[in-house]
Formats: structure tokens, sequence, C-alpha cells
């Protein structure tokens, strides 16, 4: 069993700041693509970016694209998503995953662990 811990979350105004972390315990954490997802009261958790083991290939949703970025430190076993340009639409809690495979993909699906989630509130 991985577990995965989030902190990073928080209260912050419209075009301020964030930066997520997410410790996991895999002992193989290179091998393993991880994600970030997030959902909002009365929606489905939906996709946010992704990073792939080796940390070289990463993929976003549109809604954030140009906005967060997501990276790994493969020596600590944490993957991170900076959030810049914050808007009220991006309120929600937010989960780390831990893929099933190297690449990972864009669904719940692709994810096997999850993180307990931290909350982002952007204030307008």
């Amino acid at each position: 069993q991985v577990q995965l811990v989030e902190s990073g979350g928080g209260l912050v105004q419209a075009g301020g700041s964030l930066r997520l972390s997410c410790v996991t315990s895999e002992r193989t954490f290179s091998m393993y693509a991880m994600g970030w997802f997030r959902q909002a009261p009365g929606k489905e958790r939906e996709f946010v970016a992704r990073i792939w083991g080796s940390g070289t290939t990463t993929f976003y949703a549109n809604s954030v694209k140009g906005r967060f970025a997501i990276s790994r430190d493969n020596a600590r076993n944490t993957v991170y998503l900076q959030m810049n340009g914050l808007k009220s639409e991006d309120t929600a809690v937010y989960y780390c995953a831990h893929g099933r495979t190297y690449n990972g993909g864009s669904a719940p699906s692709d994810y096997n662990y999850w993180g307990q989630g931290t909350q982002v509130t952007v204030s307008s």
C-alpha cells in the first residue's frame, strides 16, 4: 500500500499563487507517473496535470495550461503543483494520485493510490 500526503492548500485571492506538494511512500517512485486531480462541490473529479516517471513529459488540462506547472523530485519521492494566476473556478479539493504505469493517463482509473486531498479556495 502506497501512501500519499498532500500539503500546501489554502485560501488565496484571485490572481495569486499556491504550491501544492505530495510526498509518497513509493520505493520505486521514478517508475510511475504522478497526477493531480481536483473536485469541486457537486462536480466530478477532474484531471489537472500529470507527469511521467522521469519527469521529462507533462500534460495539462486545457483549463490550467499556461498557469499551472507540475514537477517532481524523484530523490524526495515528491510531486509538486505550482499554481499561478488562480481563478475562482480553481476552487476545489486537490488530490495527488499515483499512476498505474510509467506514463499514466488522464482518467482517475489510470491511478491506483490517492492522497487525502487538500482544499484550495480562491476568493474573487
